[in-house]
């Protein structure tokens, strides 16, 4: 009778959940994201080092416009991979695991990461636009981070350990500007690869 209530207990707990947040991500979206940040970050170290520019000096830069169009160009490819593999790996998940992908619980979970990345999205813009580059890269890792604690609330809770991770990286990196890039490499990529491994082998 103890084990019937119990099993019925984890049911309806499983069934809570299910309705409550969004446990379709898959750790492999997280892989597949970081390696994408790992290669669109040595590009990007490989395209200054050809226009001359010493990324490690911690003083201010003369990007031109057509320099700038090209890093933005980068991130905007990094973003289009990190969210089509994303895509990719939670619909399989989801029809692995018969479970619905648009549902009210994953309207909120965008909304509450989306909020953070538009105003870290127009704030780097600003910063662009002034020529505050060396700013960017911390801007961008206390931005995201932000957003995946935000969202925290509505999927797995292990990602607000990533979020905080994301944030003290940009929060130091604001100390060491000359060496942004690789505190975002690191935290893109090196990060969200360790985060995906762990996720998968927990939740697979």
């Amino acid at each position: 009778m103890n084990q019937k209530h119990q099993e019925d207990l984890m049911h309806i707990r499983s069934m809570m959940e299910r309705s409550s947040r969004f446990i379709s991500l898959s750790g492999l979206s997280g892989v597949f994201a970081g390696l994408s940040a790992l290669v669109g970050g040595l590009y990007v170290y490989q395209l200054l080092e050809k226009e001359g520019i010493d990324f490690f000096e911690e003083k201010g830069f003369e990007f031109s416009h057509d320099l700038i169009l090209q890093l933005i160009i980068v991130g905007l490819l990094i973003f289009v991979f990190a969210l089509g593999f994303g895509i990719l790996f939670t619909v399989r998940k989801s029809k692995k695991n018969d479970l619905p992908i648009w549902t009210s619980t994953t309207k909120k979970m965008l909304l509450n990461l989306a909020i953070p990345l538009v105003a870290g999205g127009v704030f780097c813009l600003a910063l662009l636009y002034h020529q505050f580059f060396v700013l960017v890269a911390p801007v961008t890792l206390i931005f995201y981070g932000l957003a995946l604690v935000n969202a925290e609330k509505y999927t797995f809770s292990d990602i607000k350990y990533l979020g905080f991770c994301e944030i003290l990286i940009g929060c130091i990196s604001l100390f060491y500007l000359g060496y942004g890039l690789l505190f975002w490499i690191f935290g893109f990529g090196i990060l969200h690869i360790v985060y995906g491994l762990v996720m998968f082998k927990k939740y697979k």
